[in-house]
C-alpha cells in the first residue's frame, strides 16, 4: 500500500509516502523551488518522493490531502474579504485543490481530504511511538478550528472539543509578530528567541485581550485585532493599550518590543499549561502529543515538559502546515487498511541525497580545489575539528535532508559553543540576521545531562532548558541561562555524532553549535549546488560535503561574479506576489 501526503496551498507545502504504513520519504517544496514558505503544489517533492520510493504513479494507491477544502471555504465566506487577497475569485475555490492536485500531477485515483487539526493530530500521534495519549494542536487557523482537545489510542483518534475562529492563540502570537515588526508566519520564531531580553511589564495588558472559558475555551477581544476584514493585524485599540506605535520593520530594536515580546510570551505560556492541564484531568492519560505552528514555540514546551501533569511530551519535529501531509498519509493508510500506520520517529532525514561520485563530479566542473577523504572518516573528522579549534565557521552537508525547520545533523553550520564571540559572528556575518537570535547545541545523548536540565531525549530540538553546563557555553547560552539543546545518537546519526565525539576526545567538550544552513530570508540548503552557492555568499570558513573539504582561502577570485548566474530564479508565482502587506497580515486565502 504506498499513500502519498500533501499539504499545500497555503505556506509551507510539503509532500511524504507512506509504503504498507511506513514513511519512507518526505520533503517541503522550499527547499526544491528555493523560495522560502513556498505553498504551491509541491510537484519537486512528489517526484522526489516517488524516486525514493522506487515506485511510479500507477503504483500509488491513494493520495491524501490535509485539510477540507469545503469547510476553509465556509470560514472563507464568513470573514469576506481579507486584506490581501486577489480582487478576482478565483480562490474562492473548494474544488481547486483537487483539480491542481490531478492536473498538476496527474493523479487519477482515490484522493482523501481530511480536516486540517485531524491531520496535525495524526501527524503527532502516528508517529509518536505511544499506544495512547491525549491530543492537543494549535495554530493561527485550519478551516475553522483553531486549538483541539482529544484523546488517542490505536487507530482512533477523537477530537472531543475544539476552539473556533477567529479565537486563537497562533493568530494571537502572529499579532504581536506584525506589531513588532516580524514578517507574519516566519517572524514567530524570533518574537520568541526576543522575549528573555524583556521584562513582562505588559502581561496583565495583554492578558485582557484573551480570556479563559471553561474547559478547554478561551476568547480573543475583537476590539484589538483586525485580522478578519482587516489590512494588519492589530487594531488602534492596541496601539492605545501599548502606547507606543509599532515597530517598523528593520528599525531598532528598543526595551519596550522587549518587553512586548516577553509579555506576550508569558500569556501563551500560561494559557497552554491551563488548558493542558485542563486536558490531563479530562482524558487522564499519561503522554500527550502536540502539533501545529503554535507546538514549534520550544520555550513554552519545555515549560509543559517540566511543570505540565503528562508523563511524556511528543512533538513531531514539523508540527507546523508541513507536516500535515504525514498526518494525511497516515489517516488515509489507516482507512484503507483498518492497520495502524506509522511508528515511533527516531531519525527524519527523509529527503534528498547526493553521492561522493555526483559531488566530485561537480567540484571538478567548478574547478574546486577541495580534500579528498573518501574512506577515511575519521581524518575527515579530525579535519573539521582542527578547523573548530581555529574559531572557525564550517558548513556541514551529509547524507539525506532533514524535515521540518531545524537542521538536525543533514545541513548544518558548526562552531565552538565556547567561544564568546562565535554567536556575534555568526548572526552578523555568515546567517546574516539579527544580533540577538540564539544558537542551539547539539550534544551527545550519553553525556546531556552533564550539561543541560534535560533528563531525556530531545532529537528533533523541539524544547529549551537550563544550561547546568560546567563548561563556559557563551555561544549556545540564551540571555536567560536557558538553551534548545538537540541530543544526538549514534544510532540515528552515526557521522553526526561521530563528529561530536572527535570534538570531546579533543577539548573535552562534547557538543557544537547547530545552526541551519542558510542566510536570512533563504530555505535551508538542499543540493550541494545550493551549499556552494550559500558558503560562496557568506563569510563560512570552510565546507563539507559529504566526503570532500573546502576552504575559503581555496575559492577563485571570480566566484563572486558566478554567483548570480548559477542561482536560479524563484519558481513559485506566490513569490511573485508577495508584499509587506502580506507579510504583516496572516494570509486567509
Amino acid at each position: 500500500m504506498n499513500v502519498v501526503g500533501i499539504s499545500a496551498f497555503f505556506h509551507e507545502s510539503a509532500c511524504c509516502l507512506l509504503h504498507d504504513g511506513r514513511l519512507v520519504a518526505a520533503a517541503e517544496e522550499e527547499r526544491f523551488s528555493r523560495v522560502k514558505h513556498d505553498p504551491r503544489l509541491p510537484v519537486a517533492a512528489f517526484r522526489w518522493c516517488l524516486r525514493q520510493g522506487g515506485i511510479g504513479l500507477l503504483d500509488v494507491d491513494a493520495v491524501a490531502y490535509y485539510e477540507s477544502p469545503v469547510a476553509k471555504l465556509s470560514r472563507q465566506l464568513w470573514a469576506a474579504l481579507p486584506g490581501g487577497a486577489p480582487e478576482d475569485s478565483t480562490w474562492l475555490d473548494p474544488e481547486g485543490p483537487e483539480r491542481a492536485i490531478r492536473e498538476g500531477l496527474g493523479w487519477e485515483g482515490p484522493l482523501l481530504c481530511f480536516p486540517h487539526h485531524l491531520s496535525h493530530a495524526a501527524s503527532a500521534f502516528f508517529f509518536s511511538g505511544f499506544q495512547e495519549a491525549a491530543i492537543l494542536t494549535v495554530d493561527g487557523v485550519g478551516e475553522w478550528d483553531t486549538t483541539t482537545y482529544g484523546r488517542a489510542s490505536g487507530m482512533a483518534i477523537d477530537l472531543f472539543e475544539s476552539v473556533a475562529f477567529p479565537h486563537s492563540l497562533g493568530l494571537l502570537y502572529s499579532t504581536f509578530t506584525s506589531y513588532l515588526g516580524f514578517a507574519v508566519n516566519d517572524g514567530e520564531s524570533k518574537v520568541m528567541g526576543l522575549a528573555p531580553y524583556g521584562e513582562p511589564r505588559f502581561r496583565d495588558a495583554l492578558l485582557r485581550l484573551v480570556a479563559s472559558g471553561p474547559g478547554g475555551q478561551f476568547r480573543l477581544d475583537p476590539r484589538y485585532f483586525d485580522f478578519v476584514r482587516g489590512r494588519r493585524m492589530y487594531s488602534d485599540d492596541l496601539i492605545a493599550l501599548l502606547g507606543q506605535p509599532p515597530r517598523v520593520r528593520d528599525a531598532e530594536i528598543l526595551p519596550f518590543h522587549q518587553d512586548v515580546a516577553r509579555s506576550l510570551q508569558a500569556v501563551l505560556e500560561e494559557i497552554l499549561l491551563e488548558k493542558v492541564r485542563w486536558l490531563h484531568g479530562r482524558t487522564g492519560l499519561a503522554d500527550l502529543c502536540m502539533a501545529g505552528g503554535v507546538a514549534l514555540n520550544c520555550v513554552a514546551n519545555g515549560r509543559i515538559r517540566r511543570e505540565g501533569p503528562f508523563r511524556r511530551l511528543f512533538v513531531p519535529p514539523a508540527a507546523g502546515d508541513s507536516g500535515g501531509c504525514l498526518g494525511a498519509a497516515a489517516l488515509a493508510h489507516a482507512r484503507l487498511t483498518g492497520e495502524r500506520p506509522g511508528e515511533a520517529l527516531q531519525q527524519v532525514f527523509l529527503g534528498p541525497a547526493w553521492s561522493t561520485g555526483e559531488i566530485a563530479g561537480l567540484l571538478a566542473a567548478a574547478g574546486l580545489s577541495a580534500g579528498d577523504f573518501r574512506g577515511r572518516e575519521a581524518d575527515l573528522l579530525e579535519a573539521v575539528v582542527d578547523r573548530l579549534e581555529a574559531g572557525k565557521v564550517v558548513a556541514w552537508f551529509h547524507g539525506p535532508l532533514e524535515l521540518g525547520p531545524r537542521a538536525l545533523g543533514g545541513r548544518c553550520l558548526v562552531a565552538d559553543p565556547r567561544d564568546p564571540g562565535m554567536r556575534d559572528r555568526l548572526n552578523r556575518l555568515v546567517k546574516k540576521r539579527e544580533a540577538f537570535r540564539p544558537f542551539a547545541p547539539a550534544v551527545l545523548a550519553a553525556l546531556a545531562g552533564e550539561h543541560f536540565d534535560l533528563g531525556h531525549s530531545s532529537p528533533f530540538m523541539l524544547e529549551t532548558c537550563r544550561v547546568t553546563s560546567p563548561l563556559d557555553l557563551p555561544a549556545v547560552t540564551h540571555v536567560d541561562g536557558s538553551a534548545r539543546p538537540q541530543t544526538i545518537d549514534a544510532s540515528a546519526a552515526p557521522r553526526w555524532a561521530a563528529l561530536l565525539e572527535a570534538f570531546r576526545r579533543r577539548t573535552g567538550c562534547p557538543l557544537l553549535v547547530n545552526t541551519s544552513f542558510n542566510v536570512r530570508g533563504e530555505p535551508i540548503v538542499a543540493s550541494p549546488v545550493d551549499a556552494l552557492l550559500c558558503f560562496a555568499a557568506t563569510d563560512i570558513d570552510a565546507l563539507v560535503l559529504e566526503d570532500f573539504l573546502v576552504d575559503r582561502a581555496l575559492l577563485p577570485t571570480s566566484w563572486a561574479d558566478w554567483i548570480p548566474a548559477w542561482r536560479p530564479p524563484p519558481r513559485s508565482a506566490f513569490s511573485d506576489r508577495r508584499s509587506a502587506v502580506s507579510e504583516d497580515l496572516y494570509t486567509f486565502v
